[in-house]
């Protein structure tokens, strides 16, 4: 869109009914620029330059910026409304979960810009509460495909999505990243056009490829690249509502809410995950049903709600109890359940300040997992633990735990395992004028790490 002749008075409008200053909106973008894996030195006189017309935010700026604006809105702020692009250009989103998954896959695959310069929304996090299920169903039934669609095919896309998850784990998410999202355009997500004998491998067929394009989305969560994660998770919600509306369908409003969690951005996240019980309470297995719960507790403690977050995390253990059938493949991806509760138990006592409980649900996680089927979760609670032990002044524990994070990190193409190594550099400097033993030979293998 070409430079706007005069002052963007939608912009002007916008900013002064929320009432923030440039620097404080400059500082917003650049803090949602970092969560999706950009750098930016935003500042006051390149916002005023927008509102007088005499610049435009270049690259994934603007949707920065229309972020940072709906953030302090409450509510969402479009391009079109701050004068940054035209009406007649916005695209609606695909109605068709089946072409955008195959479109998403493609946009992979070839590096197509609308993917590249997705960011990351809040408003995006609740998609599944306004989601009209039935007028998609519809759409989708009415199709009369050509080809037969066998079980095993369906088994096919569940024994690639199984491969590549458990190498995603050993290696990092920038693993076999285009060979998934090319196998979702060319193979999976057009195998849902076809013709199923009966209704239940119909439904197996869409949560094989809900699970993939999870796995997707995942991976691009696990770079940083959390625009993209997000639209892949809306596609499985999207796909697993045709494949079991209740269970499925839930997990994958608890992925959306993770995610937003993990960004600590728990806008929508305790009504997301309050919609996903809802949806698979009586219908899924004990250890399912505790994923959902943890994630309620991580939800509530992320807005200050403590009495809340503690009966979640109550509901999680007592899930955990039962023993009342095999949990499903799309719950199994995220490891052995306990371990997922413990290691969740512990991000929930952090926002809680609770260090020691914290500590000690994070060795509790250690011992549930297997070190080297989950080698990643390994290395980022090595991490996690040692900032719980650094929170607590024992700063030769938390290098010895920072010391082998590290050591598990080593050949990882994963933003999340940089993150961890970043986050502890500062602290590190701190030890290293304390001569606390081991601090500067772990800051010279976090330089060389980060380079």
């Amino acid at each position: 869109m070409a430079a706007p002749r005069g002052p963007n008075s939608r912009l002007r409008d916008v900013i002064e009914a929320i009432g923030c200053t440039y620097e404080t909106l400059a500082k917003d973008i650049r803090r949602i620029a970092a969560e999706n894996g950009e750098i930016l030195q935003t500042n006051k006189s390149a916002v005023s330059h927008w509102v007088n017309g005499t610049r435009q935010p270049t690259g994934r700026t603007g949707q920065y910026l229309a972020e940072a604006l709906s953030r302090r809105a409450g509510r969402p702020i479009t391009l079109v409304e701050i004068g940054l692009r035209a009406p007649e250009t916005t695209v609606a989103q695909e109605p068709d979960p089946v072409l955008a998954a195959t479109d998403l896959g493609r946009a992979d695959v070839e590096r197509r810009r609308f993917l590249a310069v997705a960011a990351f929304t809040t408003a995006g996090v609740a998609m599944p509460l306004f989601y009209d299920h039935e007028a998609t169903a519809r759409m989708l039934r009415a199709r009369t495909g050509i080809s037969l669609v066998g079980m095993e095919d369906v088994d096919v896309v569940r024994q690639i999505t199984a491969a590549f998850s458990a190498a995603d784990e050993r290696l990092g998410g920038g693993h076999g990243l285009t060979t998934v999202t090319a196998y979702l355009a060319d193979t999976a997500a057009p195998m849902l056009r076809g013709r199923f004998p009966n209704e239940a491998l119909r439904q197996a067929a869409f949560g094989a490829v809900a699970e993939l394009a999870y796995l997707a989305g995942w991976k691009h969560h696990d770079l940083g690249q959390e625009g993209a994660a997000q639209r892949y998770y809306q596609v499985g919600y999207q796909l697993a509502c045709e494949a079991d509306p209740r269970g499925h369908a839930a997990w994958m409003m608890r992925a959306l809410a993770h995610q937003a969690l993990s960004l600590k951005q728990p806008h929508h996240c305790v009504d997301l995950v309050e919609g996903a019980l809802t949806r698979g309470l009586g219908h899924v297995d004990g250890q399912t049903e505790a994923l959902l719960h943890i994630t309620h507790a991580r939800a509530y403690a992320a807005v200050g709600a403590k009495p809340a977050a503690a009966r979640a995390l109550l509901a999680a253990e007592d899930a955990l109890l039962r023993d009342d059938g095999p949990q499903p493949s799309y719950s199994r991806v995220s490891g052995p359940a306990a371990g997922t509760v413990a290691s969740h138990t512990a991000r929930t006592l952090t926002d809680l300040a609770d260090h020691v409980g914290t500590e000690q649900q994070h060795r509790d996680a250690l011992v549930r997992w297997d070190p080297e089927k989950y080698k990643r979760v390994h290395a980022l609670t090595h991490a996690d633990l040692g900032d719980s032990l650094a929170a607590q002044a024992r700063a030769d524990e938390a290098v010895a735990a920072w010391s082998q994070a590290l050591t598990l990190m080593e050949g990882m193409t994963s933003d999340r395992t940089r993150k961890a190594i970043t986050s502890l550099r500062s602290t590190l400097s701190i030890y290293q004028r304390r001569k606390v033993p081991g601090a500067a030979e772990l800051a010279r293998r976090a330089r060389e790490a980060l380079a």
